[in-house]
């Protein structure tokens, strides 16, 4: 049998029930696609053309590209930890995503409001 990848997380402890490994992958997914559309959006923003308001479009545009990829990121780091507290029958790890794409989103649409204004 194939070893499944990445090791650090799968060689470890012991098959939880699969409903509960779906719905880690479930939730993951749900990250990776708000994470496509930060880049979708921030893509969008840029050649939309809008007019530009000392610069900040292209910040925000430049803003949402990067917490896309951060997101994605991010987002693999959660699914690995909580595959991994499920495995050795640990806590789960603490929900910390949320609260860094809640601010930044707060803070962009600040700053859309200003530009837009």
């Amino acid at each position: 049998m194939t070893r499944r990848r990445p090791h650090w997380v799968y060689d470890a402890g012991e098959e939880p029930d699969p409903r509960f490994t779906l719905a880690n992958e479930r939730t993951f997914l749900a990250w990776v696609r708000t994470a496509l559309a930060m880049l979708a959006g921030g893509v969008a923003l840029h050649a939309l053309g809008l007019p530009d308001n000392d610069g900040v479009r292209g910040l925000l545009a430049v803003a949402l590209v990067l917490l896309g990829a951060l997101v994605t990121v991010l987002a693999m780091v959660r699914w690995a930890r909580v595959e991994r507290s499920m495995r050795t029958r640990t806590p789960l790890p603490a929900f910390n995503l949320g609260i860094l794409i809640t601010g930044t989103v707060l803070v962009g649409a600040v700053l859309l409001a200003f530009a837009l204004a």
